[in-house]
């Protein structure tokens, strides 16, 4: 999908943005000129994951935006709010916020131990809440405030929890963040939405769980980096409150040829449905 450049000049603020697709948005958003604040906590390389945030910050400059870097822990309340008080200082203020940082353990009951347990829900649900409470006397002054949680609809179909009932638990915290600030702040032209993946997507952070193989039945990262540039391009007045699918975002702007977000286009019609999911909607049958 091409850039239209309506967030040349916008401050966008983004969890987890070293990789995957928070740096995915990240360089989308570049393309137009944006300034991003890339909030996340790899400083220094991983020994298993690619990427930095002042390697993340060097690739958004060359796509042609600005970058601040950030050592960020979502669940350290100092850290967020330093990083904010950093990116208004910076840049004058902030304009979006994309809460994508998340912890993930597709454990049951008996095999999630306390401190996985804690650790999904500081980072999914409270880093949410708090990076959402801290932006948003910011983005109250902003001409058009967008806040996107990547997280899933609230499908609260119980084979959804009953394989996974914690990481469930905070996913679904972040979407109900969605579902209260929208109305919260719906009078204020804040536009609070979600937006999930049709498919798996395949990063080295899932490739880390999974092995490479998953890649052969997964999507690329782009395609929730241009259905999150065609969400946060809208009027923050007329689209708040929504659950949004990456695909049908796209054939809502008439994207129609999905094969090139396919990491092997040749499985286009086998690729693999993502949780939370229940298999409908225009490209249910890939």
């Amino acid at each position: 999908m091409k850039n239209s450049g309506k967030l040349r000049g916008k401050t966008l603020f983004i969890t987890g943005a070293s990789r995957g697709i928070g740096k995915a948005i990240a360089l989308k958003a570049a393309r137009d000129g944006a300034n991003i604040v890339i909030a996340a906590k790899t400083a220094e390389p991983h020994p298993k994951l690619p990427g930095t945030i002042y390697t993340a910050a060097e690739e958004i400059e060359r796509a042609g935006g600005r970058a601040l870097a950030c050592v960020v822990d979502v669940r350290d309340e100092k850290q967020v709010q330093q990083a904010v008080a950093a990116a208004v200082a910076k840049f004058g203020g902030i304009d979006i916020v994309i809460n994508n940082a998340s912890a993930i353990s597709i454990t049951p009951t008996l095999d999630t131990d306390m401190k996985r347990y804690d650790l999904m829900q500081n980072i999914n649900t409270r880093g949410t809440f708090l990076v959402s409470k801290t932006c948003l006397p910011h983005l109250l002054k902003s001409d058009n405030p967008h806040i996107l949680n990547l997280s899933p609809p609230l499908n609260m179909k119980s084979k959804w929890f009953g394989n996974h009932v914690a990481y469930t638990i905070a996913k679904y915290g972040m979407s109900m963040c969605v579902l209260g600030m929208s109305e919260e702040f719906r009078h204020q032209g804040v536009a609070v939405n979600a937006l999930w993946p049709r498919t798996t997507v395949h990063t080295a952070a899932v490739e880390m769980l999974s092995g490479p193989e998953g890649a052969l039945y997964s999507r690329k990262p782009d395609i929730m980096a241009d259905a999150a540039y065609a969400i946060i391009s809208r009027d923050a007045k007329d689209y708040t409150g929504h659950f949004f699918i990456d695909d049908e975002v796209l054939l809502d702007v008439g994207v129609k040829d999905l094969a090139k977000y396919a990491c092997y286009p040749e499985n286009l019609h086998k690729l693999a449905t993502d949780i939370f999911l229940d298999n409908t909607g225009p490209f249910a049958k890939l």
